[in-house]
């Protein structure tokens, strides 16, 4: 099959092996892929991934051993545990010592005409929901997690910081909540989609202080931390949501000084992101800057890696 891998460096492969099928998997024909802030950490390093990188997608299950999922759309969660240990047994498979992740550890992703998932994993895609949108099931997700984690109330001031890809689902996602939501970032041109659908924004932390409860860190750079402590109250909250090879350093003694929880927050709950694409709650159309074909896909790496780019994806089928 066609796929692009990644060791060491990215490149297009015309005769890659297809995935075998294994015990309780589906076989799936990848439609469209996002290329996610993690993906372009992965070509610089990230988690020392080999192989087919890519996690966010829609396809079509083309075999399988239950005869109802074959020809439909689907998407899927990409954490496979072993499902014998004391975490998969407790529901927390995704946090397995000895789990694969799609596209990030020791598992072939979505950037390929094939990719296979265990059936348990498979999430059916409504016909509301198109094969583009298919592909931000994940990220929504990811955004959705914040919700299942933390309780966000009317009047909890919430800043999201960052106006990427992640940035803006999350702030639609936690808008849903009614809270007083700031969305901080640094492109006017990306702010103006959140703006658009009624959500407080400002170019730039400069002004504010130490003034927000919550404040949910998705800007995908190493200072990201540093600039959520300075915005949340003491005894407030930051949700971490960037992963970056680089860390970086922050100044730690602010968290302990003013005792404010940090919580890492990483894959998320399916249903909810597919129920608010279906019922139109988040509109996820503005985030496609561009689509490139699979044999366009360091191009599209490229294009991905730039400064104002939002959601570049790639039509495998």
């Amino acid at each position: 099959m066609k796929a692009l891998v990644f060791d060491k460096r990215l490149k297009l492969v015309l005769d890659y092996p297809a995935p075998a099928l294994k015990e309780n998997e589906a076989l799936i024909r990848v439609k469209y892929a996002g290329i996610c802030a993690t993906d372009l950490e992965i070509v610089k390093g990230y988690m020392g991934f080999k192989g087919v990188p890519g996690h966010e997608f829609s396809g079509v299950v083309e075999a399988c051993e239950i005869p109802g999922l074959v020809n439909r759309r689907v998407t899927g969660e990409i954490n496979l545990g072993c499902g014998v240990c004391a975490y998969c047994r407790g529901g927390l498979r995704a946090h397995c010592p000895e789990r694969s992740v799609l596209g990030i550890l020791g598992k072939d992703g979505a950037f390929a005409e094939y990719l296979t998932l265990p059936v348990d994993n498979l999430h059916v895609l409504p016909d509301e929901i198109s094969d583009e949108e298919g592909a931000f099931v994940e990220p929504l997700a990811s955004a959705f997690e914040i919700l299942s984690q933390i309780e966000i109330g009317r009047g909890t001031r919430v800043a999201v910081l960052g106006d990427g890809r992640l940035g803006i689902l999350t702030a639609e996602v936690l808008s849903l909540s009614g809270c007083p939501l700031t969305a901080i970032g640094r492109h006017e041109e990306k702010l103006a989609i959140l703006k658009a659908r009624g959500i407080e924004t400002a170019v730039g932390a400069e002004g504010l202080g130490s003034e927000f409860d919550i404040v949910v860190e998705c800007t995908g750079r190493n200072e990201g931390l540093s600039t959520a402590l300075k915005l949340v109250k003491p005894r407030g909250t930051v949700v971490l949501k960037t992963t970056v090879a680089d860390r970086g350093g922050a100044d730690l003694n602010r968290a302990v000084i003013d005792e404010v929880t940090i919580i890492g927050s990483r894959c998320g709950p399916f249903k909810p992101a597919i129920a608010a694409l279906k019922e139109r709650a988040v509109d996820v159309g503005p985030l496609v800057s561009r689509v490139f074909a699979l044999e366009e896909g360091i191009e599209a790496f490229q294009y991905a890696s730039q400064s104002g780019v939002l959601k570049a994806l790639i039509k495998v089928e």
